[in-house]
């Protein structure tokens, strides 16, 4: 006997259940907010490969917010500390 069950909709929080429209209508979204998806909104594209666009959309953001984080830990470093600007910047950061 298996010792998968089918959740209830207790389990899965009291959440209705999505449909496939839905679940096309969600991917289609998606897709159109994707940089490179938006060269090819026509084209019909597998769902999977959707997420797996997006996944790799968010990673390069994150490496673009750390990068551009360090870049400015840097300015700040050689910035005048007395500065208003300087103050400014460090409390947003914080």
């Amino acid at each position: 006997m298996s010792s998968r069950r089918p959740r209830s909709r207790a389990a899965a929080g009291g959440a209705a259940r999505i449909s496939e429209e839905q679940i096309s209508d969600l991917v289609s979204k998606l897709q159109a907010l994707l940089p490179e998806a938006r060269l090819r909104s026509n084209d019909r594209v597998p769902s999977a490969r959707v997420l797996q666009e997006t996944c790799s959309y968010i990673r390069s953001l994150h490496r673009e917010v750390d990068d551009l984080s360090d870049r400015l830990s840097q300015l700040l470093d050689t910035a005048d500390v007395s500065t208003a600007q300087a103050a400014v910047i460090r409390s947003l950061l914080m």
